[in-house]
């Protein structure tokens, strides 16, 4: 954790959910109904099918709901996106990019997810940026290096503690159920807040989130999120259950 910065438990349904699973993204709301949102803010991203929805159904709790993955473009011919101004026509909030998943399927470089960014706040969205190492990356010794190029590559210059989230995920941790340990954690968040503090300055950096996401769940959480730097989650499989995923932000009751 960071004084003064109030973490963020942020799910990502990725490409999962039907009108079936809404019922579990009313109970996370209900969940955060009975307290846990003075330890932490929640926000749950989904596919952009459910998003309307969504937002009515976390309206009256402090739940807010993000989109998953937005175009550079406002408009325009680009068959099957989804434009950063319609997530906030949608109601969202906040927006993912950079996501190992598209960066590594849809081959999104750093410019791109720079653009991403800077088009997300165009819409009044808040840009949960995603950085991290591969499996090979880290075996060779170079995961640091690879995220001082991604800090300074993604994030744009004008970020802000107000516009950006940063969201650290290990690409080997993902969905793989391997985690990194709390040392190995605590050294990619420092070394992140350090970047930024070099691209940002030390004011900004100061006050800037950065999450962890990698095989975040109950049973790791205390352990993950009390690691210091560390402001919060990015959670991927288990933010599909509603008990998991307030299970998760309970942590923050168990951290001093």
């Amino acid at each position: 954790m960071t004084p003064g910065i109030r973490p963020l438990v942020a799910g990502n349904w990725k490409m999962n959910g039907t009108s079936a699973s809404l019922n579990e993204l009313r109970m996370i709301g209900n969940g955060f109904m009975s307290g846990l949102d003075a330890e932490t803010e929640a926000l749950v991203c989904l596919p952009a099918t459910l998003l309307s929805r969504a937002v009515e159904i976390l309206s009256r709790t402090p739940v807010r709901a993000g989109g998953e993955d937005c175009h550079i473009k406002e408009s325009g011919a680009f068959t099957g996106c989804v434009s950063a101004e319609m997530l906030k026509d949608a109601g969202a909030s906040h927006v993912i990019v950079g996501h190992s998943e598209c960066r590594e399927q849809r081959s999104e470089d750093d410019a791109i997810v720079l653009a991403k960014a800077s088009a997300a706040w165009r819409a009044g969205l808040v840009a949960i940026i995603c950085i991290g190492e591969t499996k090979a990356e880290r075996e060779a010794g170079t995961a640091l290096d690879v995220l001082s190029r991604q800090v300074a590559g993604s994030v744009p210059p004008s970020a802000t503690p107000a516009n950006t989230v940063i969201a650290y995920e290990p690409v080997w941790a993902i969905g793989t159920g391997l985690t990194p340990t709390a040392e190995d954690v605590a050294e990619a968040h420092a070394h992140i807040r350090q970047k930024l503090a070099e691209a940002l300055g030390a004011a900004v950096a100061g006050k800037m989130r950065i999450l962890y996401g990698g095989s975040v769940k109950a049973s790791n959480a205390v352990e993950l999120l009390g690691v210091k730097n560390v402001d919060g989650a990015l959670v991927g499989g288990a933010s599909l259950k509603a008990s998991d995923f307030l299970a998760i932000a309970e942590a923050y009751q168990n951290i001093s």
